[in-house]
């Protein structure tokens, strides 16, 4: 009942509806008089050529001649009364046929259908709705952030312009809402002053004007924004952004940093909390052909082995795993314990290894110049338009797919291919060519969709960074004020307080891996760090701990250990 009325209160408050329903009523009592008019002369007819019925035959005669049943058990027999039974029966195929169901489908149940999809999409979120995220659009990043947030027990809303949008959201099970992007009143329904962030990441210029228009409503609220350049970042920090997001950048670094320079030093690939996370090949050094066990990387350098790449996928550290010269290690640590590690497995490469970028586009443009700041490689990109590489001179224009650009681009020289198109099809095509040509080449690959990273991975590409993936991870920390760390896509470190569930215990009594998938690195206790704990390890009461693995596994170890969920901001806000 409760829904009927609300569909019903959203017709009427509809001024167009209101009129359209008048004019329903309107035709249904011309329609009424037209039978009550019928059955009188229907009567007066009958009496004319002697034949006596009641007043309830004659509305019964009129409505089965009306609706064109026309049982034929009551007719004129003369011509006066059958033209009058044709008057009447066309009457009735104008009204009850076409006029009536054309007016009743126009005017009430269409605008009924409406009401009842935009019940569904709501301009307006409960007083009680608190610490939500307001998102202004769905795409690829907002698609991987909405499960990392209903992990961490965040409402969210997507704000949506128009109504058929919010309804296409809502068929696919995601939570929208209908409101005009810069209206502040739209902001004041969305409960902008309760809300724990703003995400908007349409064009710059809309997300400047989103920005300027919610920041006076909420002065002090997190808001994000996407930029595609160094003058829009501006234009968007002065109307008040928190964090400019400049995935391009944050890709292009990303890849630059993931650049096998085929020696064996221990190159960094992210800095968590102090905690050093870094990636080195086993190639050349002393280390091959021994075990970890036997290697004794931990004791020599303090440097924790958390396992091995194997094309994209990690595999943990076992102490029986054999070193080959194709073994890739991800390993724990401080930057003093790296550069230890540096100094007792360091190999020299002679000459400088050569990088291809394939794509000139923002990903690549941004790839090119990290690697340039790096110096750590010679660098050939490959570009289709020169309109987009013209201030990168030595960019080889043409199809990366011909042999005589590759040949340009020194192909029998690299070492690493970086694919950054943002077309995810031609990615994976452009991985199958790679890998058949040269099986030894690292690929790196761009992915813009997350449910293209499998296939990317199965078609040869050594790692996939999922552009999504990457946004959503970098949201998420800003929102929790803490750090997780994107290695590959579908690979996580993040950090968690203890939980009371685990909070005593030794590790291999909590069986945290086989539960959820997830492996603790280390351990924090009044600031002293354990890397990589034994299995008879004992949990301290209170602290935090630092695990990986991958989404699904983050998910499963919140659910079943539950650990605090509170942003660290607020923690630290409560303790004080």
């Amino acid at each position: 009942m409760k829904g009927l009325i609300s569909v019903l209160a959203t017709i009427l408050q509809d001024r167009t509806s209101r009129t359209n329903l008048k004019a329903l009523v309107k035709l249904l009592l011309v329609l009424l008089g037209l039978i009550f008019f019928f059955t009188v002369v229907f009567h007066l007819l009958m009496e004319r050529e002697g034949q006596h019925h009641s007043w309830v035959t004659g509305l019964y005669w009129t409505l089965t001649v009306m609706t064109t049943l026309g049982f034929g058990d009551i007719t004129f027999a003369g011509d006066i009364g059958r033209f009058f039974s044709i008057v009447v029966l066309v009457t009735g195929v104008i009204f009850m046929l076409v006029l009536l169901p054309f007016t009743f489908i126009e005017f009430f149940y269409a605008p009924w259908m409406r009401a009842q999809a935009a019940a569904k999409a709501p301009r307006e979120l409960p007083p009680t709705m608190q610490h939500h995220v307001i998102l202004t659009a769905y795409d690829a990043v907002a698609s991987a952030l909405i499960p990392m947030l209903q992990n961490y027990g965040h409402p969210y809303v997507v704000l949506c312009p128009t109504l058929a949008e919010a309804l296409e959201l809502d068929e696919r099970g995601i939570k929208a809402a209908v409101g005009d992007l810069d209206d502040p009143e739209t902001y004041r329904k969305m409960r902008i002053e309760n809300a724990a962030m703003l995400v908007t990441m349409r064009s710059e210029m809309i997300n400047a004007n989103v920005t300027f228009t919610a920041r006076e409503l909420a002065p002090n609220i997190p808001i994000v924004a996407s930029a595609g350049s160094n003058a829009t970042r501006d234009v968007l920090e002065l109307a008040g952004v928190t964090l400019v997001l400049r995935l391009e950048e944050v890709m292009g670094h990303t890849l630059a940093r993931r650049v096998s320079i085929r020696d064996s030093d221990a190159h960094i690939i992210g800095n968590l909390d102090g905690l050093v996370i870094a990636e080195a090949s086993a190639a050349g050094t002393a280390l091959v052909g021994s075990t970890l066990a036997q290697s004794q990387i931990r004791a020599r350098t303090g440097v924790s082995v958390i396992g091995t790449w194997n094309r994209g996928s990690l595999e943990m550290a076992s102490p029986e795993r054999e070193i080959t010269n194709q073994t890739l290690f991800v390993v724990a640590g401080t930057k003093a314990q790296l550069e230890q590690y540096n100094a007792s497995f360091s190999t020299q490469v002679p000459d400088k290894p050569r990088v291809i970028i394939i794509g000139g586009g923002r990903v690549g443009r941004a790839t090119y110049h990290a690697l340039m700041d790096l110096n750590v490689c010679a660098i050939s990109l490959i570009e289709k338009l020169p309109e987009r590489v013209k201030h990168i001179p030595s960019a080889v224009i043409g199809d990366a797919m011909e042999m005589d650009i590759l040949k340009q681009a020194c192909a029998r020289e690299a070492t690493t291919l970086i694919i950054t198109t943002h077309d995810d099809d031609t990615n994976v095509a452009l991985t199958i060519f790679f890998r058949r040509l040269r099986s030894n080449w690292q690929i790196l690959t761009r992915s813009t969709l997350d449910r293209n990273v499998p296939t990317m991975l199965r078609a040869g590409a050594d790692l996939v960074l999922s552009y999504a993936s990457m946004g959503a991870n970098t949201i998420l920390n800003v929102l929790r004020g803490s750090d997780h760390l994107l290695l590959a896509e579908g690979v996580n470190v993040f950090p968690t307080e203890i939980p009371a569930s685990m909070a005593g215990k030794k590790i291999h009594e909590l069986q945290v891996r086989s539960q959820t998938g997830c492996s603790i690195i280390a351990v924090e206790e009044n600031g002293k760090r354990v890397l990589n704990p034994p299995a008879d390890y004992q949990l301290p009461l209170s602290g935090r701990m630092f695990l990986i693995g991958s989404i699904e596994a983050e998910e499963s170890f919140l659910k079943t250990f539950k650990p605090s969920l509170l942003p660290a901001r607020k923690r630290a806000a409560a303790q004080r």
